[in-house]
C-alpha cells in the first residue's frame, strides 16, 4: 500500500458573488448569490515511502489546496485520502504528530522567542522524548548551522536563517512525511543551495518522504527525479522528470570546440544539426532528439574535425514545463 493514496480528490469553494453599481455592498448582503469554485478536481495519484516528488503548476492550479488537504487543515468536498493508513482531517492530531510542514513564509515559530525556545516549545507539544530532541537538534545544527542564531529572537534574524529554523523545527519530531510549500522562496543562492544539500541528506539517509511545491525549478532538477504537474485543478502529467523533458524538450544543444581555426573553410556540418552560434573555434549545434542522437553526431564530427571538446546542454526544465502548459491537448483539457 502506498505511505500516499489520493483517489478523485476534489475541493470546491463556495464563494459569494460580488455586484456591481451603486449601493451593490447592501444588495449583496441583503440577498447574496454564490458560485462553486473548483479548486482540485479530481485528482488522483500514490506515493511511496522514501520519494521526494515535486508538486507543481501555474499560480491558482490548486497546488496549496492540495498540500492543506493531505495535511489535514482542509476537509476534501469528496474523494479518497489516505496517508500512512490515516484520513487527515478525522485524525488530525495523530496526522500531525507524524508528517512536518512548511508553508513558505508561514512560521510555525513564535515570532518574539528565541529560535531554542520555539524548539523547547515544540519539544513539549509533541512530547519528544528528551534525549531524541537533543540528538536531532544536533544532527540539524549540523547540517543547517543553527548556532550562530540560536539564542536570537526569531523577528531578528534573516529570510534564509528563518527558513533552516522552519525545517529544523518542522522535523524534530521525526515525522515520516514532510510536506513544503515554497521553502526556497526569496531567498538567496548560498541559503537555496543549503536547503538544498539539506533536503537530500534527511530523504536519502533517514527515509523521509517529502513532497515539495515550488516556482524554482532548479530545486525540482536537483532534488525531485518524479514531478506531478497540476492546472485548473487537475492532474496534467505524472511520471519522472527525465521523461517529461524528453517528451517535450524536443530541441537539445550539442557545444563543439575545435582545436584551430583552420580546421575547416566555412562552418561545421552535420545531418541532422545547424550552427545555431559560432564563437571562434565553438559551435553550438542545435539537434532534434527524436530524428538523431548526441552519440551519432559526435561520432560523424569527430571523424571529420579536430575535436578538441564537446558537451550537451539539455533544454531548461522551466521551457519544458512552459511547453506543456501551452500544448494544444493541455488546453483541451479545460475546454
Amino acid at each position: 500500500m502506498p505511505l500516499i493514496d489520493v483517489a478523485d480528490l476534489t475541493k470546491v469553494f463556495r464563494v459569494v458573488v460580488r455586484q456591481s453599481g451603486r449601493f451593490s455592498a447592501l444588495r449583496t448582503f441583503l440577498s447574496r448569490e454564490y458560485r462553486d469554485v473548483c479548486a482540485v478536481d479530481h485528482v488522483s495519484f500514490a506515493i511511496e515511502a522514501g520519494e521526494m516528488v515535486g508538486y507543481l503548476g501555474p499560480n491558482g492550479a490548486g497546488k496549496s489546496t492540495t498540500l492543506k488537504m493531505l495535511t489535514g487543515i482542509l476537509a476534501p468536498t469528496s474523494g479518497h485520502l489516505s496517508i500512512d493508513g490515516r484520513e487527515p482531517q478525522r485524525q488530525r492530531i495523530e496526522h500531525a504528530r507524524r508528517i512536518g510542514v512548511v508553508f513558505g513564509q508561514r512560521t510555525q515559530l513564535w515570532w518574539d522567542l528565541p529560535v531554542i525556545e520555539s524548539f523547547e516549545l515544540l519539544r513539549y507539544i509533541y512530547r519528544i522524548p528528551l534525549e531524541r530532541w537533543k540528538a536531532n537538534l544536533s544532527t540539524f545544527d549540523d547540517l543547517l548551522d543553527l548556532g550562530a542564531f540560536l539564542n536570537t529572537p526569531v523577528r531578528q534574524i534573516s529570510l534564509g536563517q528563518r527558513m533552516r529554523a522552519e525545517l529544523a523545527a518542522a522535523l524534530l519530531h521525526d515525522p515520516a512525511i514532510l510536506f513544503l510549500d515554497e521553502p526556497t522562496i526569496g531567498l538567496d543562492v548560498i541559503a537555496r543551495e543549503r536547503i538544498r544539500q539539506f533536503l537530500e541528506r534527511i530523504n536519502h539517509e533517514c527515509g523521509v518522504t517529502i513532497i515539495l511545491t515550488t516556482h524554482d525549478l532548479n530545486d525540482i532538477q536537483r532534488l525531485c527525479r518524479r514531478v506531478i504537474l497540476i492546472d485548473h485543478g487537475r492532474v496534467i502529467y505524472d511520471g519522472a522528470l527525465e521523461t517529461l523533458r524528453e517528451r517535450f524538450g524536443r530541441w537539445r544543444i550539442l557545444i563543439v570546440d575545435l582545436e584551430r581555426d583552420d580546421a575547416l573553410d566555412d562552418t561545421l556540418e552535420a545531418p541532422g544539426a545547424e550552427v545555431i552560434e559560432r564563437y571562434g573555434t565553438r559551435f553550438r549545434l542545435r539537434f532534434d532528439r527524436s530524428a538523431t542522437t548526441a552519440a551519432a553526431l559526435i561520432a560523424y564530427l569527430s571523424s571529420r574535425y579536430p575535436i578538441r571538446d564537446l558537451a550537451i546542454e539539455e533544454p531548461e526544465i522551466e521551457s519544458v514545463i512552459r511547453r506543456i502548459y501551452e500544448a494544444p491537448e493541455v488546453a483541451r483539457l479545460h475546454a
